[in-house]
């Protein structure tokens, strides 16, 4: 009778640690799951690997730029660790990927001081209009868009509402380049919404801004989809 009793126990005291472990299980699969339906949501999807080997001389261009820009990014490495950490912290506050912070690079070189012949300026090139737009105060006696933190939160804002406006990050770091309309324009004219199929009719510094957030992102970060997957050879188009 005792001897059967303990063996009852002794088989409770097991489901209990089964179902314990199975509900530790559950529960685990269900964050990784959770953690991989982030990732996804958060993927820069001009970075899916076919695009380095199915789209003609992207890898060449790639390898090239990289090649002319490789003494300033030597640079850059080494002295503007914490500006890209900043950028880096304050883009992952509004859910954007880490590969946008590179954008900075492309756009300005990190220079605060950076002008361009319309108007834009500083790290992330705001027109006038666009920064009083998200927030950012422009005028005769103060200029926000000199402030790297006020003027990365903006440029996060810009970003995450192009994202919302094409649902892809490609069109929306193009339309960060030229506007959304010419986007939205070639979007009619390709009768797509595939950043690929509608590039040849962006304006050609807009195609290459694209490019050259790609082969940024290749140079600092090494090794990345873009390389493992790519094959070695030039697509026909």
């Amino acid at each position: 009778m005792l001897r059967s009793q303990s063996l009852k126990l002794i088989l409770v005291l097991f489901l209990f640690v089964f179902i314990s472990a199975s509900a530790r299980n559950s529960m685990r699969e269900r964050n990784v799951q959770i953690e991989a339906a982030t990732r996804s949501l958060s993927a820069f999807n001009v970075f899916e690997p076919e695009t380095y080997s199915h789209h003609y001389g992207l890898q060449l261009y790639i390898s090239n730029y990289n090649k002319m820009q490789s003494e300033l990014f030597t640079k850059i490495q080494k002295t503007e660790k914490a500006k890209l950490k900043l950028i880096d912290k304050i883009f992952t506050s509004y859910k954007l990927p880490g590969e946008l912070k590179y954008l900075a690079i492309v756009e300005s070189e990190m220079k605060s001081s950076a002008t361009s012949r319309v108007g834009a300026l500083g790290v992330w090139q705001l027109m006038p209009s666009t920064a009083m737009d998200l927030g950012l105060r422009v005028d005769s006696t103060v200029d926000e868009r000199l402030h790297l933190q006020k003027s990365t939160k903006a440029a996060a804002l810009y970003l995450r509402d192009l994202y919302r406006t094409f649902n892809d990050w490609s069109l929306a770091i193009a339309a960060y380049n030229c506007g959304p309309g010419p986007v939205f324009k070639a979007i009619k004219k390709a009768g797509s919404n595939n950043y690929w199929d509608l590039q040849q009719y962006l304006p050609k510094e807009t195609r290459h801004h694209v490019k050259k957030l790609m082969a940024t992102q290749v140079f600092f970060e090494g090794k990345s989809n873009l390389t493992d997957y790519y094959d070695g050879t030039l697509a026909s188009k």
